[in-house]
């Protein structure tokens, strides 16, 4: 019975894992998508769209990043203009703000013929992905594994620690102990591997590298739309570590 429930308690952390790490697979491919629609259809002289675009595809990743962690690191958003870092400090939810500007820049390029209702479609599509993947990251890391159920198990390996030794000493002896020891760190580590991967947007060497997945997003986007970004950003996005701070 012990096993049964420390494979459920493995999985089930274990899928809160996987599905973190396949929502923000989608966020990239749509950051991709949006900024690959988007590159066609804005005149190739047109820097000043292509910035503003650029930074808010960018800012998406990264505000949703502190969002889920400790609060948005607003220094580490893009300028898209100026007091535009400070006037998204009044937001609570600053990924559905930035978002919302998204929506209206598409509207705006709209109502300038820049694209068509047709090709609106097809972004709204891509666009949409961006807020039903915040929303699954906020419903995993809202909704925890059940204390009652984390408590019983550890209780049950516990018990069955403490009994283990009394039930192996007849038969092994002095081989008792180092058994014992064997099978304890067995049960006790598959119970931490659960525990370390329920929450996969945290700041722990085994959660999700959140920080670099959106500094890749940044290099992807600015490179697709062809606006310059600052080397030490781009290096960012290749580093072989999740920076987190």
């Amino acid at each position: 019975m012990l096993s049964l429930l420390l494979v459920f308690r493995t999985n089930t952390a274990y899928d809160r894992f996987y599905e973190g790490r396949r929502l923000w697979g989608q966020l990239v491919n749509n950051c991709r998508n949006l900024a690959v629609l988007l590159h066609a259809r804005l005149p190739a002289d047109d820097y000043a769209n292509r910035t503003y675009l650029a930074h808010l595809l960018s800012n998406f990743p990264i505000a949703l990043d502190g969002h889920l962690r400790q609060g948005v690191r607003f220094h580490k958003l893009g300028e898209a203009h100026s007091g535009y870092v400070e006037q998204l400090r009044q937001f609570d939810h600053v990924p559905s703000r930035i978002a919302a500007q998204l929506q209206e820049f598409y509207e705006q390029l709209l109502q300038e013929g820049l694209i068509l209702p047709t090709h609106l479609i097809t972004i709204q599509r891509h666009h949409e992905v961006l807020l039903d993947v915040a929303g699954a990251c906020e419903r995993i890391q809202k909704t925890p594994i059940p204390f009652s159920y984390s408590y019983f198990i550890k209780g049950f390996i516990s018990v069955f620690i403490i009994i283990m030794p009394f039930n192996l000493l007849d038969t092994y002896e002095y081989m008792t102990v180092p058994i014992t020891m064997f099978g304890a760190y067995a049960l006790l580590g598959v119970e931490m591997i659960g525990d370390e991967i329920e929450d996969p947007f945290g700041k722990d060497s085994n959660d999700l590298p959140l920080t670099q997945l959106s500094n890749r997003i940044r290099a992807n986007v600015h490179e697709i739309l062809g606006v310059n970004l600052h080397e030490d950003y781009r290096a960012l996005a290749d580093a072989p570590y999740s920076v987190v701070f």
